[in-house]
C-alpha cells in the first residue's frame, strides 16, 4: 500500500476530533486550576503528544500482529488484573499501578484487550456454528473474566463498562435474537442477587441516584452542584474562567469526573452540545470504518471499538446530568488522568490500522 493511500485510509475526522478535545480538556484543566498553569495542565499536554506517537507507531503495525496477539494482550491484561491487589495502590480501592510517572489503571486498557479477543474468537467461528449456544460460553467468558476482577476491587462503572463492551462485539457478530431475550431475562432475574452483592458505599450512590436530596449535604453533594453548575450555565454560559460553582470550589472532582460540568458553566449548553458532537464524529468514524470492511476481524473490532468510546461519553455524561449514579468515570481526554486518555489513542492507532486495511478481504490472520 503506497503512502498517499494510507493517508487517504487514515479517518481525518477521528484524529482531528481528538486534537479538537485534547485543546478544549487542556482550557478546563486550566479554569480548573483557577488560571494558573499548573503541572497537572502540563501533564495533560505531555500525555497527548505521547499518546499520539503510540497511536501512529500502532497504525503501522501488520494487522496479522493484532490477531495473533490479542489472547496474549488479553492474558496479560487479567494476570495484572490478578495480581493488583498485591501490587498496587489506592485508598479504599485497588485500582492503580504506580509507574513513578504515572498511576496505570490497567482496567482501562483491558476494554481494548475484550474487544480484540472476542473479535478474533468469534471472527473464527462459521455462520452455522454462530446460531449455536455453546459457542458463545467462551465468548462470555472472555468478558467476564477481566469484567469480574475489576468488579471485586471494587470497580462497578468500569466493570460493567468492560462487559456491555464485549457484549457489543457479541451481538454484532450474529447473535440470535432468541439469546438476547435470554439474556436480558437472566439479567432482570439476577437484580435481587446483584443488590445483595454490592458494598454498602454502592448502594448509597444508587439510592443518592434515586433520591439525591435526602442527603444533599453529604451523599448527594456531587451530584447536586453539578446540577446547580449545569444549569447556570444557560445557552451561552458564564465565560471562561468565570464558572462561580466550580472557581469557588463548590463543585468536586472539577477536573476529573465533573469536568464536563465545569464546561457546561462556562460555556452553556452550546458548548456541551459541541462537544458531544465532535465524540459522535469520533463515534461514528469508527463505526464507519467496520461498516465499510470487507472482513469481519475488522468490522468486529471496529464496532467494539465504537462502543467502548460510546460508554465513557455516556456513562460520564448521564452521572454528572443526574442520570445514571455517581460511578466515578471520566471523560476521556478531557479529564484529568493518563490512563484513560492512552486508552483513546491506543483506539486512534488500531482505528487508523483498521482503516488502512479495511479493504482487504483476505488478511491471512488465519
Amino acid at each position: 500500500m503506497s503512502v498517499t493511500s494510507r493517508l487517504f485510509a487514515i479517518p481525518w475526522v477521528m484524529v482531528g476530533g481528538i486534537f479538537i478535545l485534547v485543546i478544549i480538556g487542556t482550557m478546563a484543566l486550566y479554569s480548573a486550576s483557577d488560571g494558573v498553569w499548573t503541572a497537572s495542565v502540563q501533564q495533560h499536554l505531555i500525555r497527548s503528544a505521547l499518546g499520539f506517537l503510540l497511536a501512529v507507531f500502532i497504525a503501522f503495525l501488520p494487522i496479522n500482529w493484532l490477531f495473533r496477539a490479542s489472547f496474549i494482550i488479553w492474558f496479560g491484561f487479567v494476570a495484572i488484573l490478578v495480581a493488583l491487589p498485591f501490587i498496587g495502590v489506592g485508598a479504599g480501592a485497588t485500582r492503580w499501578i504506580d509507574l513513578g510517572f504515572m498511576n496505570f489503571q490497567p482496567s482501562e486498557p483491558a476494554k481494548i484487550a475484550v474487544v480484540l479477543l472476542l473479535a478474533r474468537y468469534l471472527s473464527l467461528r462459521t455462520f452455522d456454528q454462530i446460531d449455536k449456544f455453546l459457542i458463545y460460553i467462551p465468548a462470555l467468558l472472555i468478558a467476564a473474566i477481566p469484567s469480574g476482577l475489576v468488579l471485586m476491587q471494587p470497580d462497578l462503572g468500569t466493570g460493567l463498562m468492560i462487559f456491555v463492551a464485549g457484549l457489543a462485539v457479541i451481538f454484532v457478530s450474529g447473535l440470535p435474537k432468541r439469546y438476547v431475550l435470554l439474556g436480558f431475562g437472566v439479567v432482570v432475574a439476577s437484580i435481587p442477587i446483584i443488590w445483595s452483592q454490592l458494598y454498602d458505599y454502592q448502594k448509597s450512590r444508587l439510592l443518592t441516584f434515586l433520591n439525591p436530596e435526602k442527603d444533599i449535604l453529604g451523599a448527594g453533594w456531587q451530584i447536586t452542584q453539578s446540577k446547580i453548575a449545569l444549569g447556570s450555565g444557560g445557552l451561552f454560559g458564564k465565560g471562561f474562567l468565570q464558572g462561580s460553582q466550580s472557581q469557588l470550589d463548590y463543585l468536586p472532582e472539577k477536573q476529573t469526573d465533573f469536568v464536563f460540568t465545569l464546561i457546561g458553566e462556562e460555556f452553556g449548553f452550546i458548548g456541551n452540545s459541541a462537544i458531544i458532537f465532535v465524540y459522535f464524529l469520533i463515534i461514528i468514524s469508527i463505526t464507519g470504518i467496520g461498516l465499510k470492511a470487507k472482513n469481519r476481524f475488522i468490522r468486529l473490532v471496529a464496532s467494539g471499538l465504537a462502543m467502548v468510546i460510546f460508554l465513557y461519553v455516556f456513562v460520564n455524561i448521564a452521572m454528572v446530568t443526574g442520570v445514571l449514579p455517581v460511578v466515578g468515570a471520566p471523560l476521556p481526554l478531557l479529564s484529568y488522568g493518563g490512563t484513560a486518555m492512552l486508552t483513546v489513542f491506543v483506539i486512534l492507532g488500531i482505528s487508523m490500522n483498521l482503516s488502512q486495511n479495511s479493504q482487504k478481504e483476505d488478511l491471512e490472520i488465519t
